[in-house]
């Protein structure tokens, strides 16, 4: 790892994984793409600082029990949820350090780098204007 902090990126459609790594990325945060297919999360190797996972996963694993498997994982890594829903729903609340509506990649930024100033890691330098 190069000292950014990293961002894992759980999410069940390959295309999204890329598209939130691009963001992620652009931001200076070291972004680590976890396919779901099926019942199984494809997690990289390497240390995860913070978690991003997408709410709504098509396979036979629900958000749920992903996020119980990444905690039991990473279980210092704060979880951020991206749904297009409204608000965060309460299955997955418990797991939750913060939710954050798909389409809004400045609020995700800032969402990181909140949780990143709150456990007292060095951030990425940020760059909003290349995601908003």
């Amino acid at each position: 790892m190069d000292g950014r902090t990293s961002v894992l990126i759980i999410d069940d459609d390959p295309s999204h994984l890329r598209i939130y790594g691009w963001i992620i990325g652009a931001a200076g945060y070291e972004a680590l793409p976890a396919l779901v297919t099926g019942r199984e999360i494809h997690y990289p190797e390497g240390q995860v600082d913070l978690v991003v996972m997408d709410y709504r996963l098509s396979g036979q694993m629900t958000a749920v029990e992903a996020a119980e498997e990444t905690r039991r994982r990473y279980p210092q890594a704060p979880i951020v949820v991206l749904s297009d829903m409204y608000d965060l729903p309460a299955d997955i609340a418990p797991y939750a350090r913060a939710f954050v509506r798909k389409g809004e990649p400045a609020k995700l930024m800032e969402t990181l780098a909140s949780l990143v100033r709150t456990a007292g890691k060095t951030a990425a330098p940020m760059r909003p204007d290349s995601v908003a």
